[in-house]
């Protein structure tokens, strides 16, 4: 069995390394990064190996998700799964946390004693100031990780409960229903807090080979001109 990232990023390196990926905008900071495939799998491979060698994370692993729609939400996802492990969006319990610093106390509940990583999102990777003892800075820790990785031959479930090839299937399908092609450059503002919604909202672009255009905090008047100058086809 396949794991979800290697199943979306694989093809995706070999057709198109380089070409953007995902293209993440805050019209609150003025914050823009684009990512190529090799890019986002690189990231995803280095918060892979800091799960594993650091969290303690593996196959069958619950790893709770709380966190935005993010470029590096997307890293976090890809590599929860290029290990094995599960990401849980919502309440529940885990074995591992990653999470924004105003959700600490979420992911205490969470994991009880377990490990809990903290991200600041910012665009410069600066670490989170002040954080509890114990309390990993994702920023910090995940430099000194590797950015190639083996995806995990014998995956657990994958996003709350879902093996992996359901989660595939309805990635693709909400893919077709959508009517999303590999050539399409796909705006979005749509939350990724529900497995449907980051099911129909993400990977569905992945799936179909599209490129996604994330927009936090958006402007309208901005969200116009973003549709000209990034060549929006969809949304």
């Amino acid at each position: 069995m396949t794991t979800i990232s290697a199943a979306l990023l694989d093809p995706l390196l070999e057709r198109d390394p380089m070409g953007p990926r995902i293209t993440y905008y805050d019209d609150a900071t003025g914050e823009r990064i684009e990512l190529s495939t090799a890019t986002l799998a690189n990231w995803a491979a280095k918060t892979a190996n800091l799960l594993r060698d650091e969290l303690g994370a593996g196959p069958g692993s619950r790893v709770a998700v709380l966190l935005p729609a993010h470029w590096q939400t997307a890293a976090v996802l890809f590599g929860i799964w290029y290990i094995g492990a599960q990401a849980v969006l919502g309440p529940g319990e885990a074995d591992v946390a990653l999470c924004t610093a105003d959700r600490l106390a979420d992911a205490d509940a969470a994991v009880g004693v377990g490990e809990i990583a903290v991200l600041s999102l910012d665009p410069f990777g600066k670490p989170v100031p002040d954080l509890p003892v114990g309390v990993t800075d994702y920023a910090t820790a995940v430099r000194v990780h590797g950015d190639q990785i083996i995806p995990e031959r014998h995956p657990g479930p994958a996003l709350n409960g879902r093996p992996v090839d359901e989660v595939l299937r309805a990635a693709t399908d909400s893919a077709a229903v959508q009517g999303l092609t590999a050539q399409d450059r796909v705006l979005s503002t749509a939350r990724w807090d529900t497995a449907d919604e980051l099911t129909d909202n993400m990977l569905a672009v992945l799936a179909a080979g599209a490129s996604l255009v994330y927009v936090a905090n958006p402007e309208e008047g901005a969200q116009q001109r973003r549709r000209q100058t990034e060549k929006i086809t969809r949304g």
